[in-house]
């Protein structure tokens, strides 16, 4: 699985993106984010407040519920805000 960090995620987590074998139990995005968390504190930091992040799978926003599959490409961003 190929996730990508945007913005202020990746700049706290020190990765562009990152390749992964996800293992059987991880089955939603919840769980993934769950399983990221334990890298580093860099990724503990960064993933820690799911509720204001926004992920996408397969190019397509979604919630922290979706199904994910080991072939899947997960993007993560922070909230998104303009002026």
């Amino acid at each position: 699985m190929k996730i990508i960090y945007f913005s202020w995620v990746r700049e706290r987590i020190g990765l562009n993106s990152e390749l992964i074998n996800i293992q059987d139990n991880i089955k939603t995005l919840d769980n993934l984010i769950d399983f990221l968390s334990l890298k580093s504190s860099g990724h503990k930091e960064a993933l820690s407040n799911k509720e204001i992040l926004k992920f996408s799978v397969n190019f397509e926003f979604v919630n922290i519920n979706h199904e994910i599959k080991s072939n899947d490409e997960v993007a993560i961003f922070p909230p998104v805000t303009g002026g």
